[in-house]
Protein backbone atom coordinates (compact mmCIF):
# COMPACT_ATOMS: atom_id res chain seq x y z
CA UNK A 1 0.00 0.00 0.00
CA UNK A 2 1.24 3.49 -0.83
CA UNK A 3 0.69 5.60 2.29
CA UNK A 4 0.72 9.39 2.60
CA UNK A 5 1.98 10.45 6.04
CA UNK A 6 1.80 13.94 7.54
CA UNK A 7 3.97 14.69 10.56
CA UNK A 8 6.33 12.01 9.31
CA UNK A 9 9.53 13.68 10.54
CA UNK A 10 8.38 13.94 14.16
CA UNK A 11 9.19 11.73 17.15
CA UNK A 12 6.25 9.39 16.51
CA UNK A 13 6.11 9.94 12.76
CA UNK A 14 9.61 8.69 12.03
CA UNK A 15 8.89 5.45 13.86
CA UNK A 16 5.58 5.05 12.00
CA UNK A 17 7.51 5.45 8.74
CA UNK A 18 9.95 2.72 9.82
CA UNK A 19 7.09 0.38 10.74
CA UNK A 20 5.29 1.02 7.46
CA UNK A 21 8.41 0.22 5.45
CA UNK A 22 9.11 -2.88 7.53
CA UNK A 23 5.57 -4.07 6.79
CA UNK A 24 6.19 -3.70 3.05
CA UNK A 25 4.34 -0.46 2.41
CA UNK A 26 5.53 2.52 0.36
CA UNK A 27 5.68 5.90 2.10
CA UNK A 28 5.05 9.39 0.75
CA UNK A 29 5.98 11.80 3.54
CA UNK A 30 5.04 15.46 3.82
CA UNK A 31 8.06 17.65 4.65
CA UNK A 32 7.82 21.36 5.36
CA UNK A 33 11.56 22.16 5.34
CA UNK A 34 14.99 21.04 4.18
CA UNK A 35 15.68 19.80 7.70
CA UNK A 36 12.51 17.70 7.74
CA UNK A 37 13.35 16.25 4.33
CA UNK A 38 16.89 15.41 5.42
CA UNK A 39 15.58 13.67 8.54
CA UNK A 40 13.19 11.55 6.48
CA UNK A 41 15.90 10.65 3.97
CA UNK A 42 18.08 9.60 6.91
CA UNK A 43 15.32 7.26 8.10
CA UNK A 44 15.29 5.52 4.72
CA UNK A 45 16.22 6.22 1.13
CA UNK A 46 12.95 4.47 0.22
CA UNK A 47 10.84 7.36 1.54
CA UNK A 48 9.36 9.61 -1.15
CA UNK A 49 9.20 13.20 0.07
CA UNK A 50 6.43 15.63 -0.87
CA UNK A 51 7.28 19.20 0.07
CA UNK A 52 4.54 21.22 1.76
CA UNK A 53 2.87 21.81 5.11
CA UNK A 54 -0.58 21.70 6.70
CA UNK A 55 -1.46 25.10 5.25
CA UNK A 56 -0.50 23.97 1.74
CA UNK A 57 -3.80 22.42 0.73
CA UNK A 58 -2.64 21.62 -2.80
CA UNK A 59 0.14 19.43 -1.42
CA UNK A 60 -2.31 17.69 0.90
CA UNK A 61 -4.69 17.03 -1.99
CA UNK A 62 -1.86 15.66 -4.12
CA UNK A 63 -0.57 13.39 -1.35
CA UNK A 64 -4.03 12.00 -0.59
CA UNK A 65 -5.07 11.58 -4.22
CA UNK A 66 -1.92 9.71 -5.25
CA UNK A 67 -1.87 7.31 -2.28
CA UNK A 68 -3.81 4.25 -1.17
CA UNK A 69 -4.30 5.59 2.34
CA UNK A 70 -3.45 8.46 4.69
CA UNK A 71 -2.02 8.62 8.21
CA UNK A 72 -2.49 12.14 9.53
CA UNK A 73 0.00 12.72 12.35
CA UNK A 74 0.84 16.34 11.64
CA UNK A 75 -0.12 19.20 13.95
CA UNK A 76 1.28 22.71 14.46
CA UNK A 77 2.52 22.55 18.06
CA UNK A 78 2.35 26.26 18.90
CA UNK A 79 0.36 26.47 22.11
CA UNK A 80 0.46 30.28 22.10
CA UNK A 81 -2.12 30.07 19.28
CA UNK A 82 -3.65 26.71 20.03
CA UNK A 83 -7.15 27.36 18.67
CA UNK A 84 -5.71 28.66 15.41
CA UNK A 85 -3.59 25.51 15.14
CA UNK A 86 -6.70 23.40 15.76
CA UNK A 87 -8.45 25.16 12.89
CA UNK A 88 -5.45 24.52 10.62
CA UNK A 89 -5.70 20.85 11.56
CA UNK A 90 -9.45 20.79 10.89
CA UNK A 91 -9.05 22.33 7.44
CA UNK A 92 -6.17 19.98 6.56
CA UNK A 93 -8.19 16.98 7.74
CA UNK A 94 -11.31 17.82 5.74
CA UNK A 95 -9.21 18.65 2.67
CA UNK A 96 -7.66 15.18 2.60
CA UNK A 97 -10.91 13.41 3.51
CA UNK A 98 -12.79 15.14 0.71
CA UNK A 99 -10.23 13.80 -1.75
CA UNK A 100 -10.84 10.27 -0.44
CA UNK A 101 -14.65 10.36 -0.58
CA UNK A 102 -16.10 7.37 -2.41
CA UNK A 103 -12.81 5.44 -2.51
CA UNK A 104 -13.05 3.26 0.64
CA UNK A 105 -9.41 4.10 1.27
CA UNK A 106 -8.19 4.32 4.89
CA UNK A 107 -7.71 7.63 6.68
CA UNK A 108 -6.27 7.63 10.20
CA UNK A 109 -6.77 10.70 12.35
CA UNK A 110 -4.47 11.16 15.35
CA UNK A 111 -6.16 12.17 18.56
CA UNK A 112 -5.60 12.07 22.31
CA UNK A 113 -7.11 10.02 25.09
CA UNK A 114 -10.46 10.86 26.67
CA UNK A 115 -10.63 12.95 29.86
CA UNK A 116 -12.35 10.09 31.66
CA UNK A 117 -12.28 11.73 35.11
CA UNK A 118 -11.38 8.53 36.92
CA UNK A 119 -13.55 6.13 34.90
CA UNK A 120 -11.73 3.56 32.78
CA UNK A 121 -12.13 4.85 29.21
CA UNK A 122 -12.71 2.37 26.41
CA UNK A 123 -12.34 2.78 22.67
CA UNK A 124 -16.08 3.18 22.11
CA UNK A 125 -16.23 6.26 24.35
CA UNK A 126 -16.62 9.45 22.36
CA UNK A 127 -14.50 12.47 23.09
CA UNK A 128 -16.76 15.33 24.04
CA UNK A 129 -16.62 19.02 23.19
CA UNK A 130 -17.14 19.51 26.92
CA UNK A 131 -13.48 18.58 27.30
CA UNK A 132 -12.73 22.00 25.84
CA UNK A 133 -10.72 20.37 23.11
CA UNK A 134 -11.37 21.46 19.53
CA UNK A 135 -9.46 18.41 18.31
CA UNK A 136 -12.16 16.23 19.83
CA UNK A 137 -14.61 17.79 17.39
CA UNK A 138 -12.23 17.20 14.48
CA UNK A 139 -11.85 13.56 15.48
CA UNK A 140 -15.65 13.22 15.43
CA UNK A 141 -15.80 14.92 12.03
CA UNK A 142 -13.04 12.70 10.64
CA UNK A 143 -14.63 9.38 11.60
CA UNK A 144 -18.00 10.59 10.27
CA UNK A 145 -16.55 10.18 6.77
CA UNK A 146 -17.27 6.48 7.17
CA UNK A 147 -20.67 7.52 5.83
CA UNK A 148 -18.98 8.98 2.74
CA UNK A 149 -17.25 5.73 1.77
CA UNK A 150 -13.93 6.45 3.48
CA UNK A 151 -12.48 3.92 5.91
CA UNK A 152 -12.00 6.72 8.42
CA UNK A 153 -10.87 5.94 11.96
CA UNK A 154 -8.78 7.43 14.75
CA UNK A 155 -5.82 6.45 16.88
CA UNK A 156 -5.81 8.01 20.35
CA UNK A 157 -2.34 8.48 21.75
CA UNK A 158 -1.44 8.23 25.41
CA UNK A 159 -0.46 11.60 26.95
CA UNK A 160 2.97 10.06 27.53
CA UNK A 161 4.61 8.51 24.48
CA UNK A 162 8.08 7.55 25.65
CA UNK A 163 11.31 6.21 24.20
CA UNK A 164 14.58 7.44 22.75
CA UNK A 165 14.02 10.73 20.96
CA UNK A 166 11.31 11.91 23.38
CA UNK A 167 11.50 15.64 24.11
CA UNK A 168 8.05 15.96 25.62
CA UNK A 169 6.30 15.17 28.87
CA UNK A 170 8.82 13.00 30.74
CA UNK A 171 11.89 15.11 29.85
CA UNK A 172 9.84 18.12 30.96
CA UNK A 173 9.14 16.54 34.37
CA UNK A 174 12.80 15.53 34.73
CA UNK A 175 13.92 19.05 33.89
CA UNK A 176 11.58 20.49 36.51
CA UNK A 177 12.82 17.99 39.10
CA UNK A 178 16.43 18.95 38.40
CA UNK A 179 15.62 22.64 38.61
CA UNK A 180 13.60 22.38 41.83
CA UNK A 181 15.92 19.85 43.45
CA UNK A 182 13.17 17.28 44.03
CA UNK A 183 10.70 15.18 42.05
CA UNK A 184 7.08 15.98 42.89
CA UNK A 185 3.66 14.41 42.57
CA UNK A 186 0.29 15.96 43.38
CA UNK A 187 -1.60 14.97 46.50
CA UNK A 188 -1.44 11.24 47.13
CA UNK A 189 -0.14 10.59 43.62
CA UNK A 190 -2.62 7.76 43.12
CA UNK A 191 -4.13 9.17 39.92
CA UNK A 192 -3.66 6.77 36.97
CA UNK A 193 -1.79 7.92 33.88
CA UNK A 194 -1.71 6.20 30.44
CA UNK A 195 1.59 5.65 28.65
CA UNK A 196 2.95 3.86 25.59
CA UNK A 197 6.37 3.23 24.11
CA UNK A 198 6.83 5.00 20.77
CA UNK A 199 7.59 1.72 18.97
CA UNK A 200 4.37 0.15 20.25
CA UNK A 201 2.39 3.26 19.32
CA UNK A 202 3.76 3.15 15.77
CA UNK A 203 2.58 -0.44 15.40
CA UNK A 204 -0.97 0.63 16.30
CA UNK A 205 -0.99 3.05 13.36
CA UNK A 206 0.21 0.41 10.91
CA UNK A 207 -2.24 -2.22 12.14
CA UNK A 208 -5.08 0.30 12.10
CA UNK A 209 -4.19 1.12 8.50
CA UNK A 210 -4.27 -2.55 7.57
CA UNK A 211 -7.11 -3.87 9.76
CA UNK A 212 -8.92 -0.96 11.39
CA UNK A 213 -12.68 -0.68 11.06
CA UNK A 214 -14.34 2.45 9.70
CA UNK A 215 -15.67 4.73 12.41
CA UNK A 216 -13.69 3.05 15.18
CA UNK A 217 -11.17 4.56 17.61
CA UNK A 218 -8.11 2.65 18.78
CA UNK A 219 -6.07 3.27 21.91
CA UNK A 220 -2.30 3.49 21.58
CA UNK A 221 -2.09 2.77 25.31
CA UNK A 222 0.51 0.29 26.46
CA UNK A 223 -0.19 0.88 30.15
CA UNK A 224 -3.56 2.30 31.13
CA UNK A 225 -2.92 3.34 34.71
CA UNK A 226 0.61 4.21 35.82
CA UNK A 227 0.37 6.08 39.14
CA UNK A 228 1.81 9.60 39.08
CA UNK A 229 3.62 8.92 42.38
CA UNK A 230 5.39 5.97 40.75
CA UNK A 231 6.44 8.23 37.88
CA UNK A 232 7.81 10.83 40.32
CA UNK A 233 9.67 8.15 42.29
CA UNK A 234 11.20 6.71 39.11
CA UNK A 235 12.38 10.19 38.12
CA UNK A 236 13.78 10.82 41.61
CA UNK A 237 15.69 7.55 41.52
CA UNK A 238 16.96 8.18 38.00
CA UNK A 239 18.46 11.62 38.71
CA UNK A 240 19.12 11.09 42.44
CA UNK A 241 16.82 13.73 43.93
CA UNK A 242 14.29 13.36 46.76
CA UNK A 243 10.58 12.80 46.07
CA UNK A 244 7.76 14.69 47.75
CA UNK A 245 4.06 15.44 47.47
CA UNK A 246 2.76 18.92 46.73
CA UNK A 247 -0.85 20.13 47.20
CA UNK A 248 -3.14 20.57 44.20
CA UNK A 249 -3.17 24.35 44.62
CA UNK A 250 0.62 24.41 44.12
CA UNK A 251 0.62 22.29 40.95
CA UNK A 252 0.70 25.13 38.43
CA UNK A 253 3.34 27.00 40.40
CA UNK A 254 5.56 23.92 40.51
CA UNK A 255 4.96 22.27 37.13
CA UNK A 256 3.88 25.21 34.98
CA UNK A 257 1.44 24.17 32.24
CA UNK A 258 2.27 20.50 32.89
CA UNK A 259 0.43 20.92 36.19
CA UNK A 260 -2.84 21.04 34.26
CA UNK A 261 -2.33 17.45 33.17
CA UNK A 262 -0.19 15.63 35.73
CA UNK A 263 -2.96 15.53 38.34
CA UNK A 264 -5.62 14.14 36.01
CA UNK A 265 -7.12 10.72 36.63
CA UNK A 266 -7.47 9.17 33.17
CA UNK A 267 -7.27 5.36 33.23
CA UNK A 268 -7.66 3.76 29.81
CA UNK A 269 -8.29 0.29 28.42
CA UNK A 270 -6.68 -1.13 25.28
CA UNK A 271 -8.77 -4.32 25.16
CA UNK A 272 -10.67 -3.54 21.95
CA UNK A 273 -7.50 -2.36 20.21
CA UNK A 274 -5.68 -5.57 21.10
CA UNK A 275 -8.61 -7.73 20.03
CA UNK A 276 -9.45 -6.04 16.73
CA UNK A 277 -5.91 -5.27 15.58
CA UNK A 278 -4.01 -8.17 17.12
CA UNK A 279 -1.73 -5.65 18.85
CA UNK A 280 0.39 -6.46 21.87
CA UNK A 281 2.78 -3.91 23.41
CA UNK A 282 6.21 -5.50 23.77
CA UNK A 283 8.59 -2.62 24.45
CA UNK A 284 9.85 -1.26 27.81
CA UNK A 285 7.31 0.17 30.24
CA UNK A 286 7.34 3.83 31.22
CA UNK A 287 9.07 3.19 34.54
CA UNK A 288 11.64 0.95 32.86
CA UNK A 289 12.31 3.67 30.29
CA UNK A 290 12.72 6.39 32.92
CA UNK A 291 15.35 4.20 34.58
CA UNK A 292 17.35 4.04 31.35
CA UNK A 293 20.35 6.26 30.74
CA UNK A 294 18.63 7.97 27.82
CA UNK A 295 16.22 10.04 29.89
CA UNK A 296 18.61 11.19 32.60
CA UNK A 297 21.34 12.12 30.14
CA UNK A 298 19.15 13.75 27.51
CA UNK A 299 17.24 15.79 30.08
CA UNK A 300 20.50 17.07 31.52
CA UNK A 301 21.56 18.21 28.04
CA UNK A 302 18.22 19.96 27.47
CA UNK A 303 18.53 22.18 30.56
Amino acid sequence: MKVFVTGASGFIGTQVVRELLAAGHEVVALARSDASQAKLEEVSSKVSVLRGDLNDLDSLKKGAAESDGVIHLGFVHDFTRYEECCQIDRTATTTMLDVLKGTNRPFIYTSGVVNSKGKVAVETDERSAEEGNTRALTEKLAVSYKDKDVRALSVRLSPTVHGEGDHGFIPGLIGIARGKGYSAYIGEGSNPWPAVHVNDAAKVFVLALEKGKAGHAYHAVGEGSVKSKDIAEAIGSSINVPVKSIPQEKAMEHFGFLGIFFGLSVPHSNEITRKELGWEPTNPTLLEDIASDYYSKSSAKNL
